[in-house]
């Protein structure tokens, strides 16, 4: 591929977002079409309905699926990259099983959405925590923190569950499942302050040293032999990591896949190098979620989980993508 080729697919792949954003205020199941939409963003028409509908909740909840889908697919990237395995996504820390269990505990307990969101952030932390506090003990390697991410995981399932169990199934347990599934049905400006925060502080870093998470692809002699001091930047990238993680999962529930697949997508895009890869995922993860969260609030009159959105879209993909590699890996023995 030419340099202006390269430079064009940039260029698409980072408008992408923004056009689909406005794209996303303006189709909806309220409202005369997209012209009135638009005249209505603008205030150029006399619907104030439909200029509030958009500005107050279109747009909040925007902003969250592009910072979520950002989050999901930057921190799933990260992840393939420091502990070299593509099959890694952003749960494999233990992290959203957290945050799933203090979710459902919050809506066992009270019900409340602050308590939910904060209760789910907080269990989140807990369980990055327990990995950090066991892995640090054993050097900090990969296989020391999947393996305690896999147990952390484990522990918040079983935990999860006893939750289900325990739940009224009348009342309690439709809300915990339909929480699980995911979506950005209830949020508001009120509530997406923490995930533009987070999300901002955590992308940020990841961006300033993102050059530096290809010698985390390296062994550890040989990162160590370049002056990084890698234990200590491998905890700094899965405290971000995690952070991205914890803040899109108290927000949106539990959504799959974008952390597996979108960051394989932007590879083959444009390649492995993390300098474009983090961006590149950031903006196509995003872009996605903003699809996909426009095609849950208005192909049915009922709104459709972005959990199962993201699983029907996911699985293909995955699968394409793995054909794709072992074709390529055979034709290359």
């Amino acid at each position: 591929m030419t340099p202006p080729q390269r430079r064009g697919l940039s260029t698409l792949l980072y408008a992408l977002p923004v056009v689909l954003v406005l794209g996303a205020l303006l189709f909806g199941r309220y409202g005369g079409g997209v012209g009135e939409a638009f005249r209505s963003l603008f205030s150029w028409g006399t619907n104030d309905v439909l200029h509030s509908l958009i500005v107050q909740v279109r747009l909040p909840r925007t902003l969250a699926a592009l910072f979520v889908g950002a989050n999901l697919s930057v921190a799933g990237a990260v992840l393939q990259g420091l502990f070299r395995n593509p099959l890694v996504d952003s749960r494999i820390l233990g992290v959203s099983s957290g945050a799933a269990f203090g979710a459902c505990l919050a809506i066992l307990v009270s019900g409340s959405a602050v308590a939910v969101q904060s209760s789910a952030f907080v269990f989140a932390l807990v369980a990055v925590a327990i990995v950090l506090a066991v892995g640090w003990r054993f050097g900090a390697t990969p296989l020391a923190l999947i393996l305690v991410g896999v147990a952390a995981s484990a522990l918040f399932d079983a935990l999860l569950g006893l939750i289900k169990y325990v739940a009224d199934p009348l009342s309690k347990l439709p809300a915990i499942t339909y929480w699980l599934l995911g979506g950005l049905s209830g949020t508001r400006w009120s509530n997406l302050a923490p995930l533009l925060v987070i999300s901002t502080l955590a992308l940020g870093f990841l961006m300033l040293i993102r050059w530096r998470l290809n010698v985390l692809t390296l062994s550890d002699d040989e990162a160590a032999s370049l002056g990084v001091h890698v234990r200590s930047l491998r905890i700094a990238v899965v405290v971000s990591a995690s952070l991205l993680v914890a803040t899109s999962v108290s927000q949106a529930g539990m959504i799959g896949w974008i952390g597996l697949v979108v960051p394989h997508v932007a590879r083959a895009w444009v390649g492995p190098n993390h300098v474009r890869l983090i961006p590149a995922s950031a903006a196509l993860g995003g872009a996605t979620l903003v699809v996909l969260d426009t095609i849950a609030r208005t192909v049915l009159p009922g709104e459709i989980p972005l959990g199962i959105l993201t699983g029907l879209l996911g699985v293909p993909a995955f699968l394409l993508l793995l054909v794709g590699y072992l074709r390529a890996k055979e034709g290359a023995s």
